[in-house]
């Protein structure tokens, strides 16, 4: 009963969420610079034409009457339409909402793999050549733009030694891994970064623990004291940071989707910023707050499986 009613009050709390990122979106797109009827027209923007066209787009309506229908079509499932494509909204957006997910999957999986991995080895050889390597490594990983580190992965792997495609998606679904393994690779590396500093903290804290030297005086094997005792205990933290972690992440994906010309939604969203498409960026910094709060949940449900005394009361 404690889990159902910790997902409900979650549920509502989102709802309060989606509604302040609604007023928060429709106001920044709506108050930059710019008049999006003369952009679309261009050289036939005569101030005419560019009243005809605000007209018919609806952007002479007051503000809280376009936001009523901007808010009424999300629930309804209805984004609007494209100004510059001239296609439903929510067609364009869905249909890439697939890629762009799939991408930031890739590279939670590969950053899960790495940080236990490095962390891990950081940890257990605290102090040592090992652990000074793998900080000093990932650090400059930290302090490197993604979308300059993609580029530098790009330089590396794929021009000079031909190991990975320069860019694209794939046609099937054995392309679509091969490409997007650099693309997921780039976020996961600066993803991981920032959490083997963590799990390395939390390991060796843990590692002091009572509990652990009861462990290893009942003659345990390290590798399982380390594994079922340490690790379960000192994950707790960095699957927090993991989960608030995900809205860079997302944020990275659309930059980077931009870097190796994958059609997800990061290569709409600058499309439509750049031609102030007002609906379909709306509807992909809506899309995109949704996966990061279902994410969030999902990771604070995680808690109970890694550590049992978790409850939700």
């Amino acid at each position: 009963m404690g889990r159902a009613r910790y997902i409900r009050n979650r549920l509502i709390l989102m709802v309060f969420v989606l509604f302040g990122v609604t007023v928060v979106v429709f106001g920044m797109v709506h108050f930059l610079p710019g008049d999006p009827a003369a952009i679309l027209l261009g050289d036939r923007g005569t101030v005419q034409n560019i009243a005809n066209l605000r007209e018919q787009l609806g952007l002479n309506r007051p503000l809280p009457e376009q936001y009523w229908l901007f808010v009424s079509g999300l629930v309804r499932g209805q984004m609007g339409t494209s100004l510059t494509f001239k296609q439903p909204v929510s067609d364009m957006v869905l249909t890439r909402v697939p890629i762009s997910v799939g991408l930031a999957v890739y590279a939670m999986a590969l950053a899960a793999g790495i940080t236990l991995l490095f962390g891990l080895a950081a940890a257990v050889n605290k102090g040592r050549w090992v652990d000074q390597v793998i900080r000093v490594v990932f650090l400059f990983i930290l302090t490197m733009p993604n979308f300059w580190f993609g580029i530098l992965l790009i330089l590396l792997l794929s021009l000079a030694l031909k190991w990975f495609p320069v860019a694209g998606f794939g046609a099937t679904l054995q392309e679509h891994i091969w490409y997007l393994f650099l693309p997921a690779l780039t976020l996961a590396l600066q993803l991981a970064a920032v959490l083997i500093r963590n799990l390395r903290s939390q390991v060796i804290l843990t590692m002091r623990s009572d509990f652990v030297r009861t462990a290893h005086a009942k003659g345990l094997p390290d590798r399982f004291v380390l594994i079922q005792h340490v690790l379960r205990n000192a994950l707790l933290s960095t699957v927090t940071l993991f989960g608030l972690q995900f809205g860079f992440l997302v944020g990275g994906t659309l930059v980077i989707e931009t870097v190796f010309a994958i059609p997800g939604m990061g290569q709409l969203l600058f499309t439509s910023i750049t031609s102030r498409d007002y609906p379909v960026v709306q509807a992909i910094t809506v899309v995109s707050a949704v996966l990061v709060i279902i994410v969030n949940l999902v990771v604070d449900l995680s808690y109970s499986f890694l550590d049992p005394r978790v409850t939700y009361d």
